[in-house]
């Protein structure tokens, strides 16, 4: 859609937010609607929401809506913004939703949704991993650059959030697209301690 289509809303959060709240009345009586809670719009590509169902005017239920989201506000043709929702019981492809979110959703038996929610929690477990400079980290499999090398084991360089690896030898800089949805563990660090020898004790002398 164009920002025209927009209604105003600056921007794909701002427009879900307000698409996904409302209360209609029902044809044979009564009325139904939604409220968003609460909603993130992750890496510019995925709005993640915590949704109330309402029956009647009465809170029902909160569960999740994620919308896969296209969004260039600077396209040549017009058309900046489009988007595809699902509800979790569909079992979105998209697990990156926020653990705040997740927390807000109740319980439930729909075993799409809760598939769902069962990989959102993995996917936050494994980027919560702790990550510093100077670490060495091993992979499963071994990874592949366009210089040549190849290998398992990579030494972490961090500066600020900014984060790329060196070679299991110290050498080169490399790149690890989403390094941390994949498989790996941390190398003990290998600790030489000095060793310390005891002052020799005085031979007694002789009267």
């Amino acid at each position: 859609m164009t920002s025209a289509g927009m209604a105003g809303h600056a921007n794909p959060k701002a427009y879900l937010d307000d698409q996904f709240t409302f209360n209609n009345t029902l044809d044979g009586g009564g009325t139904r609607g939604m409220r968003v809670i609460d909603s993130a719009f992750v890496g510019n590509r995925v709005w993640y929401a915590a949704v109330e169902i309402i029956g009647n005017g009465e809170p029902q239920y909160v569960t999740a809506m994620v919308c896969q989201v296209r969004w260039n506000p600077k396209a040549k043709d017009g058309y900046v913004f489009a988007y595809k929702d699902n509800a979790e019981s569909e079992g979105p492809c998209d697990d990156g939703c926020p653990a705040r979110i997740l927390r807000l959703l109740s319980a439930t038996a729909k075993e799409h949704a809760l598939n769902w929610r069962r990989r959102c929690l993995v996917r936050l477990r494994m980027h919560g991993r702790k990550v510093e400079n100077g670490m060495r980290l091993r992979f499963p499999r071994p990874i592949s650059f366009g210089d040549g090398h190849s290998g398992t084991e990579f030494i972490v360089v961090k500066i600020g959030e900014k984060i790329t690896f060196r070679n299991a030898e110290g050498r080169g800089r490399y790149r690890i697209t989403g390094f941390r949805d994949m498989s790996w563990t941390v190398v003990p660090e290998t600790k030489v301690h000095r060793t310390v020898f005891a002052a020799p004790t005085a031979s007694p002398i002789a009267a």
